[in-house]
């Protein structure tokens, strides 16, 4: 599978570069997964209903399925965090999986950048990083690193789709 990264610091505009990513590529014609690493202890279930309970109670993987979709919930128990390898062999196969996160994994990535955070560029220490997305026009970049407006959404699609070696549909 195709697979490539949205990274930078936190407040920096990943979660909304990654949404309209999402839209924009899917509306080029291609399938588009994503995978979203979180620092925080996160959870997609709620108390009380009975998935929760499910879990609660010690299974070790949930399925909650609906006519509209499903979820897999995998309680880890103690082992270790997955792999980006393996959460990526878990997926379905598609033209392209966008990653949130995973900041020194080996893909690709395009860092998102904000001044407003005052973090200085992870570009400047990644050569996993092609390009920076920002609100800034004044940044200094390394040789070979692309810089895009952060909300110039068609031309960040446009270059991911031809870093990752996808043609658009119809051209």
């Amino acid at each position: 599978m195709r697979v490539y990264g949205v990274t930078g610091w936190k407040n920096a505009g990943k979660t909304g570069l990654m949404e309209r990513l999402v839209t924009e590529i899917s509306a080029r014609g291609f399938s588009v997964s994503t995978i979203k690493h979180a620092h925080h202890t996160t959870d997609v279930d709620q108390p009380g209903r009975d998935s929760h309970r499910h879990r609660v109670a010690g299974a070790r993987e949930v399925i909650l399925a609906s006519t509209h979709r499903w979820a897999l919930m995998h309680e880890l128990r103690g082992a270790d965090e997955p792999t980006l390898e393996g959460l990526l062999a878990r997926l379905s196969p598609v033209d392209l999986v966008l990653v949130e996160g995973y900041k020194f994994g080996p893909h690709p990535k395009i860092e998102a950048h904000r001044v407003e955070t005052g973090r200085g560029l992870l570009a400047a220490e990644n050569p996993t990083i092609r390009a920076v997305a920002s609100n800034a026009a004044d940044l200094v970049l390394g040789a070979g690193v692309r810089r895009f407006d952060l909300d110039d959404t068609a031309a960040i699609a446009g270059f991911i789709l031809q870093e990752v070696g996808l043609q658009e549909v119809g051209l």
